[in-house]
């Protein structure tokens, strides 16, 4: 099989360049974030489609705090003893989601495994809050693994949200460097138990960490035994010199190779390019299915 990467670049390629939001709809969301001092991640994670999600009605939002047990090499979120959950929090969050006027509300969340529900107990709060407060508002929800404690995870799926994401990430043999305290078995089982649970199932992929191609289409095989239904592919970005570096950058056409394949074994919808990232597009996931 060929290989997905190519040569290594210490500076990125033209495809990564990130156009500017505009938009009235973006400028009206801009303008409650700043007024009303909500976060998004959107926002805090400088997403390259902030500007047309946000003038697509689509917001994502993390809880459960800022601060995450895990140590995993790819992300920003700071690593830690986290503080007590915030009772408040569901009530907040839906508050904001009413004020900003979201259709389509994409939530996240740090890893929590000092709690002994997972935080799930907070997720589903949420969700309720949400549907109560903006009763049009359709939810994605991303979740972690729960440490595979399936009672936590259950309380996911009892409160069915319109679609729920777990990311695996990256491919089985760069799991336990990208992932540290994950495991890939683990993360398959997660989206097996939310497909019998009658979910509609989301994952997604970063590449650019040294995959191959051969390993790429693995992974997507196994998120189809699962029964996956979408499918995130993108390019994997450092966000600060003491995260993993990028080993190589995919270009525009493996992206759209990628998706081609991914449409050919049977997910429902793919979004796979450079900017990619796990809720772009989210709310067209919703209504194309």
């Amino acid at each position: 099989m060929e290989e997905a990467k190519s040569t290594v670049r210490t500076k990125k390629p033209k495809w990564l360049r990130v156009k500017l939001p505009t938009g009235e709809d973006y400028k009206r969301v801009r303008g409650l974030v700043s007024e009303h001092q909500l976060h998004t991640i959107c926002e805090s994670g400088s997403c390259p489609n902030m500007g047309e999600c946000w003038g697509d009605g689509t917001a994502t939002f993390m809880i459960l705090g800022n601060i995450c047990t895990r140590s995993c090499g790819f992300c920003a979120v700071k690593t830690g003893r986290p503080l007590p959950a915030d009772l408040l929090e569901p009530k907040r969050l839906a508050n904001s989601v009413k004020l900003m006027e979201v259709k389509h509300a994409v939530i996240t969340s740090v890893d929590r495994d000092d709690l002994e529900d997972g935080g799930s107990i907070i997720w589903a709060q949420t969700v309720e809050e949400i549907r109560n407060t903006s009763k049009g508002t359709t939810l994605e929800t991303l979740i972690p693994d729960f440490g595979g404690k399936w009672e936590n995870l259950q309380r996911i799926i009892d409160i069915a949200p319109e679609i729920v994401s777990h990311n695996l990430e990256t491919v089985r043999r760069l799991t336990k460097e990208v992932r540290i305290q994950a495991k890939y078995n683990r993360s398959l089982e997660v989206l097996r138990r939310l497909k019998e649970g009658g979910m509609r199932t989301k994952s997604g992929l970063m590449l650019g960490l040294g995959e191959t191609e051969e390993e790429v289409l693995e992974t997507m095989q196994d998120l189809r035994s699962v029964n996956v239904d979408i499918l995130t592919l993108g390019q994997y970005l450092q966000p600060t010199p003491k995260h993993l570096p990028v080993e190589d950058f995919v270009t525009p056409e493996q992206f759209e190779k990628y998706k081609k394949t991914g449409l050919e074994m049977g997910f429902k919808y793919v979004e796979s390019g450079p900017l990619v990232r796990s809720s772009y597009h989210a709310e067209k996931h919703m209504f194309d299915l």
